[in-house]
C-alpha cells in the first residue's frame, strides 16, 4: 500500500488512529498522551491532523526540524539522492555525497578541518554520547565522568547515567559507574541558594576547586560532559564566565571537554553552536537532531589530538545513512544562505520580550529565559510564598493545563524542567514574524483558559 493510498483511507478521526496506536504500540509512547492527534500532512511551521485542523508547531520534532516540515530543499535532496544511483546504506564507506557533507560540516566547526575530524555514529544522539565518553576514556586512560544536574544526554545505559532526570533512572539498576554530578547554574532556581551573579561566581569557583582539591575524594575524570543550554532540563543557559572557567580548568588538567549540542546546535541559539556564545572550543562536539534535517544521523566533531580510536572501536550499522547526509547538506546550505541563525536570534528575542510582557499580566509566569529559538517559560504558583531569592514554588498542575490548553488552541509545544513546569518553545528556524505573533496570541488565550480551569480565574 502506498503512502498516498494510506492517507486517502476512510479513517477521518484522531481517535481512530490513537486507539489503534494504543493497541499496537508499547506503553512507552509519550507524546500522544500529551498531544493526542494523528498527523495527516505538514508544511513549514504547520501540521494538519486527519480531521483537518491546522496546528502551529513549536515542538518541531524536539528541535530536529530546523527548517520546519517538508522544506523544499530537503525534499529535493531526498529526491536527488534517490535518483542518483548511490546506495542508501554504506556503513562507513564513503561516497561523493558523504565527502561533500563532511567537508561542509567541518567548515562550521571552530578551526574547521585543520582542527577537527568527524566520526559518524549510530543514528541517535545517545549513541554519539556513548562514543564520546568511550573516546575520552580511551584517550585519557581514566574511567570517571563529570556531568551536571539538569543535563540530558540520552536514554541508553551510559548516556542515561550522565543524565540528571531521575524519572527514567529509578527503575534501572546498575547504570554506568564512576559518574559524578555537579550543580549547574540556574538564573531562577540557584542550586546553592545564592542567586544572581554571586551564585554564578560561587559555582564557577566551586568547579575549579573541586577539580584541583587534592582532598575532594574524586579522582581526576576522563571527561566533563555538559550542554551549553540545557534543553530537557528546562532551557537553562550556561553563564559565559562559568563555561569559560570549565574550559580553562579541563584544558589545564587534561580532561576531555564534551559539549552536547544535540538540541541547541545548528543555528537554534542564534549561532551555529551554543558554545560559541562563550567563545570556547570543545574537545568533542556531540551532534544529532538537526544535523540530518529530520532524518536519523549523529556525528561527533573530535579535536584531532583526541582521535585515539583504533579501527572499528566504535561502530554502528546505520552510520552511513546517505539520505540523511544529503538532507543535512541541504539544510546547512539553507541555514547559511538565508542566515537562519540571525532569524533565530531576532524571532527569539521578539518571543522572549512578548512573554516577559505577558508575565507582567500573568504572574504565574515566574521566569522567561533562553537563547534564539530555544525558549523556556517557567510556570509557578505565585499565591504561595517566594523563597529568599524571590522564586515561587513550581506549579506542575498549571503547566500541564497550559500545555493542554495550547493543544486545544492548536499550538503544539512541550514541557520540561524540574517537575515538568517549564513550557518549552523549539520553533522551526524559518518561523516568520507573523507566525511568532500568532504564537503569542494563541499562548495568551491558552493561559487564560488554563487559569480558568485550574484556579477558576
Amino acid at each position: 500500500m502506498s503512502v498516498n493510498s494510506v492517507n486517502s483511507a476512510n479513517h477521518s478521526t484522531n481517535e481512530y488512529y490513537l486507539t489503534r496506536q494504543s493497541q499496537m504500540e508499547s506503553n512507552v509512547r509519550s507524546y500522544p498522551r500529551k498531544l493526542p492527534l494523528a498527523i495527516a500532512k505538514a508544511q513549514g511551521c504547520w501540521v494538519t491532523d486527519v480531521e483537518g485542523r491546522e496546528y502551529l508547531d513549536c515542538l518541531a520534532g524536539a528541535g530536529t526540524l530546523a527548517l520546519g516540515h517538508n522544506h523544499p530543499a530537503v525534499i529535493q535532496s531526498i529526491q536527488d539522492t534517490l535518483t542518483s544511483g548511490i546506495p542508501l546504506h554504506t556503513l562507513d564507506l564513503t561516497t561523493p555525497l558523504k565527502d561533500k557533507f563532511t567537508e561542509t560540516l567541518l567548515a562550521e566547526l571552530p578551526g574547521g578541518k585543520e582542527a577537527y575530524c568527524l566520526q559518524f555514529c549510530g543514528p541517535s544522539g545517545a549513541d554519539a554520547t556513548e562514543a564520546a565518553m568511550k573516546l575520552a576514556k580511551t584517550y585519557t586512560g581514566r574511567s570517571s565522568i563529570i556531568s551536571f544536574s539538569g543535563g540530558y544526554h540520552g536514554m541508553t545505559h551510559g548516556s542515561l547515567s550522565v543524565t540528571g532526570n531521575l524519572s527514567a533512572k529509578n527503575a534501572v539498576n546498575n547504570l554506568m559507574p564512576g559518574v559524578q554530578f555537579l550543580p549547574y547554574p540556574h538564573e531562577y532556581r540557584c542550586p546553592i541558594g545564592v542567586g544572581g551573579e554571586a551564585g554564578v561566581d560561587a559555582l564557577t569557583y566551586y568547579f575549579e576547586q573541586f577539580i584541583e582539591d587534592v582532598e575532594s575524594g574524586v579522582t581526576k575524570p576522563a571527561a566533563v560532559i555538559l550542554e551549553a543550554i540545557q534543553g530537557e532540563g528546562g532551557v537553562v543557559v550556561a553563564p559565559t564566565k562559568w563555561l569559560k572557567k570549565i574550559r580553562e580548568v579541563t584544558e589545564k588538567h587534561g580532561i576531555v571537554l564534551i559539549l552536547d549540542e544535540v538540541q541547541a546546535g545548528f543555528s537554534r541559539s542564534g549561532k551555529m553552536f551554543a558554545f560559541e556564545h562563550a567563545g570556547i572550543e570543545p574537545d568533542v562536539i556531540v551532534m544529532s537532531k538537526a544535523v540530518g534535517a529530520g532524518l536519523p544521523l549523529a556525528v561527533l566533531g573530535i579535536k584531532r589530538k583526541f582521535d585515539a580510536w583504533q579501527p572499528g572501536a566504535h561502530t554502528g550499522t546505520f552510520r552511513g545513512n546517505q539520505l540523511a547526509m544529503g538532507t543535512g547538506l541541504a539544510s546547512l546550505e539553507v541555514m547559511k544562505s538565508q542566515n537562519l541563525a540571525q532569524n533565530a536570534h531576532d524571532r527569539g528575542e521578539f518571543i522572549q520580550n512578548a512573554m516577559k510582557k505577558l508575565a507582567e499580566k500573568f504572574p504565574c509566569i515566574g521566569n522567561v529565559r533562553g537563547r534564539g529559538l530555544m525558549i523556556g517559560i517557567e510556570i509557578v504558583d505565585e499565591h504561595q510564598s517566594a523563597d529568599h531569592m524571590g522564586s515561587y514554588p513550581a506549579d506542575p498542575k498549571l503547566a500541564t493545563a497550559i500545555q493542554t490548553a495550547c493543544f486545544n488552541n492548536q499550538l503544539l509545544l512541550e514541557k520540561g524542567g524540574r517537575h515538568g513546569t517549564v513550557i518549552r518553545l523549539l520553533c522551526p528556524l524559518i518561523i516568520t514574524q507573523e507566525e511568532t505573533e500568532e504564537l503569542i496570541k494563541r499562548f495568551e488565550k491558552s493561559l487564560v483558559d488554563a487559569l480558568a480551569t485550574v484556579r477558576g480565574a
